[in-house]
C-alpha cells in the first residue's frame, strides 16, 4: 500500500515493530502499551486498555455493556460474540409495549445482561499470556486516584449532563451521583474517580469477572433491579456465555475483509463491498460518481441487514446474501440517480473501538459499548457499574427475526473489522458510531484499497453517513464540488459538524517487513502508542 494523502492536514501515522495499541483515549492506550512492554501479547493488552477505557471514556462505553472481538493468532481469523442476551422474563407484556412500539432507550427496557466482562475472560483462557489480575491495575488506579477528562470526553459528558437534567427519578439517583458528584464539572482537565468503580474493578481482577455474573456483583444488580421494576435476575446473569462463532467474509480486490456474523450488523459492510467488488470506482477519492455508487451500494447492504439480522439469523441466509449471484442482482438496482432502497432476499441453499498488535504478530481487533453515550441511566448503587441498553435497538414489528423477546440477542451496532491478503494478516480496524460503523468500515477500506491511504489519512478524510430514503450527511470538510454533484444526482444532502456522528476509529496495518503503521481518528482525543 502506497502512503497517499490527498488530504494536506492529516497527522503522520505511527511506526514501530515492538508493539502497538491504537484505542480512543491516550491513557488507555498506554494501559495496554504497558502490558505489552512486560511481556505481555496483545490479547493482554486489549484487555487492559479495555478496562481502562470503561473508566477514562465512561461516555462511550463501560462494565456493564457488551463486545465482541476478531483475533489472528498468527494463522486464522477467530470472533468472539460478548453480547448478552435479554431476560427470560421479557415479553411485551413485561415491557408494556405493542406491536409498532419502540424499546425505551432509558431504564430498564432496553437493559440486556451485559455480556463485556465474561468476553474479557474468554479472550484470555483462549489467548492469554500474562496474569489476568495484573492487567486491571491500570484501571483501578484511575478509578481510585482520578483521572482528568481529556477534550471529546468532556464533550460528551456535557452533553449527556443536559440530556439527564430532567431525568430526576430515584432510578437515575445514582447516575447522577456517579457521574456529576458535587463540585463536579465536565470540562477538559477536571478530574473524575469513583471509588466504588475501583472496587468492583478489583473484583473483576480477583475472580476473573465471574463475580459479575454469580458474586456480589451480581447480587448487587439483581436486588436494584427487583427494587425499581427490572426483569433481569440472577439467573439471568448466572447463564449468560460469550459464545465463540465462525467469522463471515467478503473478497475485495483481492483482500478478505472480516467481520461477526448475525446478531451483529457487520453483514451490511459485507453486502456493500461485494456489490463495490466489480464497480469501477476510479482513482480519485473526491471522484462524486464513485461516491454516488458507494452510497447507492451502502444503502442495499444496509438495508438488507436490517432486514434479515437477528439473534439466530440462519448462516445459510448470510451466506445466500453474500453470493456473487445475489450481488449482481442488487449491483442491477444501481442507477446514475439516487433510489429509495428496498430489502431483498436471495434463494438460499457512544462505543469504544481499540487495536492492538504485539511482536509475534498476534492482533486483536476489539470493541466494546454502552450503546447512546451512558447507556440506559441506570448506575448500580456504589458499584460504578452503568448499565447499557442495547435493548433498545429490539424490532417490535411480529415476525421480525429481531423482534422483542425472551433471552434474545438484539441487532448489534458494535463491530470489529479484520483485513487479510491470501495468508497473511494485513490487520485489525474499526469504527464507533452505531449505524456509521458499517459505512465506516467500507469508507476505510475503500481508503486503503482503493485509494492506498496511509492508517491515518484514511480515518482523517472527510465521511458520509446514509441515513434513510435518499438523506445523507456528509461532514463539513467534505469538498463543496462533491457535495453539489451529489446533489444533482438526487441525494438529499445534509452538511454537519465534523464530530456529530460520523464515527471515531483506529487502525494498525501490518507491513510487508514486519513493521506496524498505525492511525488514530482525530474526532477522538485518542493515540497510537508503540515500541
Amino acid at each position: 500500500m502506497n502512503q497517499y494523502n490527498p488530504y494536506g492536514v492529516s497527522r503522520e501515522p505511527v511506526y514501530a515493530n515492538g508493539g502497538m495499541v491504537a484505542t480512543s483515549h491516550p491513557l488507555a492506550a498506554e494501559a495496554g502499551l504497558a502490558v505489552l512492554r512486560r511481556g505481555g501479547n496483545a490479547i493482554d493488552a486489549a484487555i487492559a486498555a479495555g478496562a481502562a477505557l470503561a473508566v477514562v471514556e465512561p461516555t462511550q462505553n463501560g462494565i456493564g455493556g457488551d463486545a465482541f472481538a476478531l483475533v489472528w493468532d498468527g494463522s486464522s481469523v477467530h470472533a468472539l460474540n460478548g453480547s448478552g442476551r435479554s431476560s427470560r422474563h421479557t415479553s411485551y407484556e413485561a415491557l408494556g409495549l405493542k406491536h409498532g412500539d419502540t424499546v425505551g432507550p432509558l431504564g430498564w427496557s432496553g437493559v440486556t445482561v451485559p455480556g463485556g466482562p465474561r468476553a474479557w475472560a474468554a479472550l484470555h483462557d483462549r489467548f492469554g499470556k500474562t496474569e489476568f489480575q495484573s492487567l486491571f491495575d491500570s484501571a483501578i488506579h484511575y478509578a481510585r486516584h482520578g483521572y482528568p477528562l481529556s477534550p471529546v470526553v468532556a464533550e460528551y459528558w456535557r452533553r449527556a449532563k443536559k440530556m439527564m437534567a430532567n431525568r430526576t427519578e430515584p432510578l437515575y439517583s445514582d447516575w447522577h451521583r456517579t457521574f456529576l458528584p458535587e463540585g463536579f464539572a465536565p470540562v477538559a482537565g477536571q478530574m473524575w474517580r469513583h471509588e466504588g468503580l475501583a472496587r468492583t474493578l478489583e473484583r473483576l481482577a480477583q475472580t476473573k469477572c465471574e463475580d459479575f455474573y454469580v458474586g456480589e456483583l451480581a447480587q448487587a444488580m439483581t436486588s436494584f433491579a427487583e427494587q425499581t421494576g427490572g426483569l433481569i435476575d440472577a439467573e439471568d446473569l448466572a447463564a449468560y456465555q460469550p459464545e465463540w462463532v465462525e467469522p463471515i467474509s467478503a473478497e475485495y480486490q483481492g483482500y478478505t475483509v472480516w467481520e461477526l456474523p448475525p446478531n451483529n450488523q457487520a453483514l451490511a459492510t459485507l453486502l456493500a463491498l461485494t456489490i463495490l467488488d466489480e464497480i469501477d470506482l476510479g482513482a480519485h477519492r473526491e471522484d462524486e460518481r464513485a461516491l454516488h455508487l458507494q452510497i447507492e451500494a451502502m444503502k442495499l447492504g444496509f438495508i438488507d441487514a436490517l432486514a434479515h439480522v437477528g439473534d439466530g439469523t440462519d448462516p445459510s441466509l448470510v451466506q445466500a446474501l453474500l453470493d456473487k449471484n445475489y450481488a449482481t442482482q442488487r449491483r442491477g438496482l444501481i442507477t446514475e440517480q439516487a433510489t429509495e432502497p428496498v430489502a431483498g432476499l436471495p434463494e438460499r441453499g457512544n462505543t469504544v473501538y481499540l487495536a492492538v498488535a504485539d511482536k509475534d504478530g498476534m492482533m486483536v481487533s476489539f470493541i466494546q459499548s454502552n450503546y447512546m453515550g451512558f447507556g440506559s441511566g441506570i448506575v448500580v448503587p456504589d458499584t460504578g457499574i452503568a448499565l447499557h441498553n442495547r435493548g433498545h435497538s429490539f424490532n417490535t414489528t411480529q415476525g421480525h427475526p429481531n423482534e422483542v423477546g425472551p433471552n434474545k440477542r438484539p441487532y448489534h451496532t458494535i463491530m470489529p473489522g479484520f483485513l487479510t491478503k491470501g495468508k497473511e494478516a494485513v490487520g485489525p480496524f474499526g469504527v464507533m458510531g452505531a449505524f456509521m460503523q458499517p459505512q465506516g468500515h467500507v469508507q476505510m477500506i475503500l481508503n486503503t484499497i482503493q485509494h492506498h491511504m496511509h492508517p491515518q489519512a484514511a480515518l482523517d478524510a472527510p465521511r458520509w453517513q446514509w441515513v434513510k430514503g435518499n438523506t445523507v450527511r456528509v461532514e463539513q470538510s467534505m469538498p463543496k464540488h462533491v457535495v453539489r454533484a451529489l446533489l444533482a444526482r438526487g441525494h438529499d444532502i445534509v452538511v454537519a459538524p465534523d464530530d456529530t456522528g460520523f464515527g471515531r476509529g483506529q487502525i494498525i496495518w501490518r507491513m510487508k517487513n514486519g513493521v506496524y503503521v498505525g492511525g488514530s481518528d482525530g474526532r477522538a482525543d485518542g493515540q497510537v502508542a508503540a515500541f
